[in-house]
């Protein structure tokens, strides 16, 4: 936990530095009322998850205590607590694609990754997350990959054909590597 400068840990932490990136949206969000969402999803947007340290933070600047920014944080999906794979499969579990056999697709990925929803595989690469709808029903059943790069999108997936996709985007990744 910080105190001022200083982490609790007795190392110097100059805390507007660790922060920088975070400071021109508390600067802009902080003195106005209802916009801790906006200042989560910007946050959330620099470290691609919200830090405990950052909601410390966020909570010293905006004077909103710390429990009730993880009651936001916790009560919308969009929003993680824990930070994410390199790659990020939103796998769609809509009506036409849970007709047209997400399941099956959750259970290669599965397979294939050794992840369920919301977790990561141990190298950091993957992470699962189901999510409501991607708006791409004529493609079902559908994923979306999201990366730092790009956001690509997946449809009419079977079992074979997403196990390769992985193992495609694996191999590109082990050559960018090497």
């Amino acid at each position: 936990m910080m105190n001022g400068n200083v982490c609790s840990c007795n190392c110097a932490v100059n805390r507007n530095e660790k922060f920088k990136e975070l400071r021109p949206v508390l600067d802009a969000y902080a003195d106005v009322p209802g916009s801790l969402i906006t200042i989560l999803q910007k946050t959330q947007d620099i470290y691609g998850y919200l830090p405990v340290d950052a909601i410390n933070y966020i909570s010293d600047v905006t004077g909103i205590k710390p429990a009730k920014i993880y009651g936001v944080a916790t009560f919308y999906a969009q929003f993680r607590l824990q930070p994410v794979g390199k790659y990020l499969i939103m796998l769609c579990q809509g009506t036409a694609c849970h007709v047209n056999g997400s399941e099956l697709i959750e259970e290669a990925i599965h397979e294939f990754l050794g992840i369920k929803d919301g977790e990561t595989t141990e190298d950091g690469l993957f992470t699962l997350n189901n999510v409501a709808c991607l708006g791409c029903c004529s493609l079902a059943p559908v994923m979306m990959i999201r990366s730092s790069e790009e956001d690509e999108t997946y449809g009419n997936l079977t079992k074979d054909s997403v196990k390769q996709i992985l193992a495609e985007i694996k191999g590109r990744t082990q050559e960018v590597e090497a």
